[in-house]
């Protein structure tokens, strides 16, 4: 059977955690999914030890995930456009012939040229976003095979401003910034405390963009590694698209006052729901902008592998380039992965209210989540399915646009 973006979520975070690890705790910004998706279009030429090996860094057996890529790449999201190129010269290589025949058709392919042309074809793919294809390519290059994914969506509803004191006193964003973004009434953003397995309690706020696209930041305490604190937005921000469990943390069993998460007060007034007590949320954090280029040489992140299955003992290498906008009106990223081988009224009642203001005042972990529309049927292949993913550690002042 299949998989389905359901099916790769876990491996997905999996090799997610290996990706930012790479990166550290400095703020950046990657997609693991197109990194995963260019293993996965490699994976069909492995044999052998390589093919467990890739198996294994992928999360699921080479050939189910070869046909992910190719179902993802034949219906791609409305919102976030994929492509994947392959371009070759000189190829006399069997393994490379059998494998460019059995590509899938949405991959384009064709003679390597120049570097201009690399240039151009990321910056088609991804609205500008990526102005330079990561790889140098000199002369000995002959092969060259990429994936491009990008978003631009604006907010079903814009953040409001606020001054950076409400970050809290605690953050050292504080003092640095003037202005961030509280969010407004309405649906349109959600904001909670979860406990998780991988980070403890953390606070959590995610937005929702027009037309299918759910951007969820994830705050735990500031001594909490990064690396856990992005696999908990990894559990979470799926599972709030697709309906998973979401262990949600009642305010009235936590702590009153202030906290570096969260500031927690209660008082008696009118209540909407008609119950004895309610819980209100609203929250707070930054705005920010990350561009990254990540080398993927590291051998747990298979790339090594995949190039070994093309083209064994020839040198390669391999890079991402990746940006991120998180503003008042909407969410903007895109990613280029490249590997080159060389030669919701009623009557109001009072009750007790019980308010917390969540606060992303220190570094945190981001992940955007594609969402299908309404009215589709069934879940289609990109609902659930996480497509970029950030560490949040330099913000900027949030401004009208």
């Amino acid at each position: 059977m299949a998989l389905t973006a359901a099916d790769v979520v876990v491996p997905l975070s999996g090799y997610a955690r290996r990706l930012h690890a790479v990166a550290g705790p400095r703020h950046h910004v990657a997609s693991p999914l197109g990194a995963w998706l260019l293993l996965a279009l490699c994976a069909p030429a492995s044999q052998g030890e390589t093919r467990e090996s890739l198996n294994g860094v992928l999360g699921c057996d080479s050939a189910d995930a070869a046909e992910l890529a190719a179902g993802l790449l034949a219906a791609p999201h409305p919102v976030v456009p994929a492509a994947a190129g392959v371009w070759h010269r000189n190829t006399t290589s069997e393994t490379l012939a059998r494998w460019l025949s059995g590509l899938p058709p949405q991959v384009e392919t064709g003679p390597l040229t120049t570097q201009a042309a690399l240039d151009d074809w990321a910056r088609r793919h991804t609205f500008d976003l990526i102005e330079r294809f990561p790889i140098n390519i000199d002369p000995s290059v002959y092969l060259v095979i990429a994936t491009a994914l990008a978003t631009r969506v604006s907010w079903e509803r814009p953040f409001d401003l606020a001054p950076a004191i409400a970050l809290g006193s605690t953050s050292p964003w504080a003092a640095e910034l003037s202005q961030v973004l509280r969010t407004p009434e309405g649906p349109e953003h959600e904001q909670f405390v979860a406990a998780t397995q991988a980070a403890g309690d953390v606070a959590v706020h995610a937005a929702l963009a027009r037309r299918g696209l759910l951007v969820a930041s994830v705050a735990a305490d500031p001594d909490v590694p990064a690396g856990d604190v992005l696999a908990a937005a990894y559990e979470l921000a799926p599972a709030l698209v697709a309906g998973g469990s979401v262990a949600r943390r009642s305010l009235f069993d936590l702590p009153l006052g202030d906290g570096p998460l969260w500031a927690i007060s209660e008082r008696t007034a009118p209540i909407k729901s008609g119950a004895p007590r309610e819980e209100r949320c609203t929250a707070v954090l930054p705005a920010w902008t990350a561009r990254s280029e990540l080398g993927l040489t590291d051998p747990s992140l298979g790339f090594a592998a995949a190039a070994h299955a093309l083209a064994p003992g020839d040198p390669w290498q391999a890079k991402q380039a990746a940006m991120a906008r998180y503003s008042r009106t909407g969410f903007e990223a895109a990613a280029v992965t490249g590997m080159a081988v060389a030669l919701a009224m009623r009557v109001p009642r009072t009750g007790l209210v019980r308010t917390a203001e969540l606060r992303f005042g220190h570094p945190y972990a981001v992940v955007a989540v594609t969402v299908d529309s309404p009215d589709r049927r069934a879940p289609g292949p990109w609902h659930g399915l996480p497509v970029f993913s950030a560490w949040v550690a330099d913000p900027e002042d949030a401004g009208e646009a």
